[in-house]
């Protein structure tokens, strides 16, 4: 697919790896509609770098793990653009907790923002797409969808629940739409980690560095201009997972 004049809507497109997406996007040619939940303030900036670079863009608040909302988003990216031909799923959050901590109110909201959404988006959005008579969907999980992570139990659940998602969908949607995931490794570490263990997570990672937005933006812009590609998961993590 080339970019140019096309319409993508990026979920959690406010905001760190889901910026990165947004611009790289619209710098290929796209027009972007930007995602938010609470980022307001972030997502008039990203909106603002999108339109400084010559493209349209519109933020669009919703809760991606309510149905209602969803629905909503996706009639009015459609109203103002008249299509969408590429949805990023990249909304998540983080749950962190020892397992028997984890509280019904944490599974749902892991559950619910990084796998409903992406489901819901997915549902609304590929309508539209087989309607054009093309699309492209990409879901951005994290190594947690291919090793446990014991301290983030919901959390790894829902990104492995992604990666069936993206195969499962890949079959039901094809051949007109492409489905593929994205896993990111070692990108924007927490502010508050310690320099020790982030020398620890370099040292473990065979190209020596913690990897960036930008390097998963470029991962997500393969699959999309791919147009032989469907059902793959492409992990970005520095070789990380090799060890």
């Amino acid at each position: 697919m080339n970019l140019t004049g096309k319409v993508a809507l990026i979920t959690g497109g406010a905001v760190r790896v889901g910026k990165a997406i947004s611009l790289g996007l619209a710098r290929a040619g796209a027009d972007v509609v930007v995602n938010y939940h609470t980022s307001v303030a972030a997502a008039a900036e990203t909106v603002a770098e999108i339109e400084a670079l010559g493209r349209s863009a519109l933020a669009i608040q919703a809760d991606v793990s309510q149905v209602n909302q969803v629905g909503a988003m996706v009639r009015r990216a459609q109203g103002v653009f008249g299509r969408i031909d590429v949805l990023v799923n990249s909304a998540s959050t983080f749950v962190r907790a020892p397992f028997l901590d984890i509280t019904e109110a944490d599974w749902d909201l892991a559950l619910g923002v990084n796998l409903k959404g992406a489901f819901l988006c997915a549902q609304r959005v590929a309508p539209v797409m087989q309607a054009q008579g093309v699309g492209k969907i990409v879901n951005i999980s994290d190594l947690s969808g291919l090793r446990p992570w014991p301290q983030y139990i919901p959390h790894s659940v829902a990104k492995a629940g992604l990666i069936m998602l993206t195969q499962a969908l890949a079959l039901a949607l094809a051949p007109t739409i492409h489905v593929n995931a994205v896993v990111p490794g070692a990108v924007l570490l927490p502010e508050d980690w310690p320099e020790e263990r982030t020398n620890r997570v370099i040292e473990a990672t065979p190209l020596k560095r913690l990897g960036s937005p930008e390097d998963v933006m470029q991962a997500v812009l393969f699959l999309i201009t791919a147009d032989y590609v469907t059902g793959e998961t492409i992990v970005v993590d520095g070789g990380r997972m090799l060890r």
